[in-house]
């Protein structure tokens, strides 16, 4: 996995239901200084609580719900990517509202300064959105260097995520692998 991700490669299933390696023409990322924050979601931050690599399982399992529509990710999936988090490869960002639950989060891989956005998930509102803000900011303020979103759905076009090309994607992709993980020490950081 490891290896396609740093060959501008993503896991994704083909129609058939089978998975394959998807490398897009129209390749999308989001450059952190185009988050588009609204002030509803200004609120939304202030709101909840958001923790990183605390629930790993629960965020992935939130994103595999299977009443989700297009729901992807199989229990193979779900093992392949635990096993990514206990080797340092993946992180997860949980959202917590006031009583304690896991309303939000995403998870995605990171390898140097490049982060790869799989899945977010929400069941409160602006819970994923949330989840999204805190990863910029971690990234943004940490060294993170490419925030790859995969496709350019209208939902991450709202937030500022827009379309760099496959071409584009891979000439930028090497910086980025190059770059220093922005995850490193996080973990003593937040306390």
């Amino acid at each position: 996995m490891l290896a396609a991700y740093r060959r501008g490669l993503f896991p994704m299933p083909l129609p058939t239901g089978e998975l394959g390696w998807w490398s897009p023409v129209d390749r999308a990322i989001l450059p952190f200084h185009r988050l588009r924050i609204s002030r509803s979601l200004s609120r939304s931050c202030r709101r909840y609580t958001v923790s990183v690599d605390t629930d790993p399982t629960g965020v992935v399992e939130g994103c595999a719900d299977p009443s989700r529509p297009n729901g992807w990710i199989t229990p193979e999936i779900k093992e392949a990517y635990l096993l990514l988090h206990r080797l340092g490869w993946m992180h997860s960002f949980e959202v917590w509202d006031d009583q304690g639950d896991l309303v939000g989060g995403l998870y995605g891989v990171a390898i140097g300064g490049l982060f790869c956005g799989e899945s977010m998930f929400h069941r409160a509102r602006d819970a994923s959105k949330v989840a999204l803000v805190h990863l910029v900011s971690v990234l943004s303020e940490r060294g993170g260097v490419m925030l790859d979103v995969q496709w350019l759905t209208p939902h991450l076009e709202s937030l500022g995520a827009e379309i760099i090309g496959r071409a584009a994607y891979l000439e930028r992709l090497p910086e980025a692998l190059a770059a220093p993980d922005p995850f490193v020490g996080l973990d003593q950081e937040m306390g």
